[in-house]
């Protein structure tokens, strides 16, 4: 029996929305000094883009790049790391993809660079990419709203770099006035992040391990209304805030003064 218009229909559509070729492709590479890297992009149209690459990592994008018959079109650095010798430039180098930060990094950064201003949407095919800026773990820290457009219009996750961890909070103290900074991050995340609905997925810039915070968890995931109820600063008022990430501060990364120097492009 000739099935009904309407039912054929319907089965064509399912069938395109669970075909490779339209759906969106991430993932996460844990890397040294307890890192977290990210690669995810629209397989339909062939895009993607890199967040915080590490130095010595850019063979695993071009090869994941390859494997899933994408081009890389954006490299990002959610700030400029202090932790680890960034490879994105490298990477941006490689591919011919334009390297980003921060536009407050002009006149700092010894190198040309694509800035990203907040509110900033970068299109990579079907998935769009939010630019939020939120200062406090450093002045240039940016986080990225991702949505996938052949899901809904509803945003579904969140690379929230090192500003909040799981079960933490980006130190304050990177770029000197660890109090004041402490205050600016606290009103960077309820002015950009804890808005948001519970259901985004968190993924951060490190877990367990790193130096970048106090008593990141070893989940390299979580939700952010998980994080509202769990993450014991959060429910914090700005003062006491201020008082929790100024209190116990990690001692600093080695070598970190060389690898600032290097990630912002000057001379050793």
């Amino acid at each position: 029996m000739r099935q009904p218009l309407e039912c054929r229909k319907s089965r064509e559509k399912a069938k395109r929305c669970c075909s490779a070729e339209v759906i969106m492709f991430f993932k996460q590479l844990a890397t040294k000094e307890a890192s977290l890297s990210y690669f995810f992009g629209c397989a339909g149209q062939g895009k993607a883009v890199a967040v915080d690459v590490v130095a010595g990592d850019e063979d695993w994008f071009i090869a994941e790049a390859e494997r899933a018959q994408v081009r890389i079109t954006h490299v990002i650095d959610t700030h400029v790391h202090a932790d680890h010798y960034s490879g994105g430039r490298e990477l941006a180098r490689r591919t011919g993809a334009p390297y980003c930060l921060h536009e407050s990094d002009r006149g700092r950064v010894q190198f040309d660079f694509t800035p990203l201003a907040n509110g900033q949407v970068i299109a990579i095919g079907n998935v769009q990419v939010r630019v939020l800026h939120t200062p406090g773990h450093t002045p240039d820290s940016l986080c990225l709203l991702v949505t996938d457009l052949r899901r809904g219009e509803a945003p579904w996750f969140v690379l929230t770099g090192d500003t909040l961890f799981v079960g933490a909070i980006g130190r304050p103290d990177l770029a000197g006035q660890e109090r004041e900074m402490a205050g600016v991050l606290h009103d960077s995340l309820h002015a950009s992040i804890l808005n948001l609905p519970d259901e985004i997925e968190i993924y951060p810039g490190h877990q367990a391990g790193s130096l970048c915070g106090a008593g990141l968890s070893g989940k390299p995931s979580s939700t952010l209304g998980f994080e509202k109820r769990w993450n014991p600063v959060l429910v914090l008022d700005k003062a006491a805030f201020v008082d929790a990430l100024t209190r116990d501060i990690p001692p600093r990364p080695a070598a970190m003064d060389a690898m600032v120097r290097a990630n912002l492009g000057l001379a050793p």
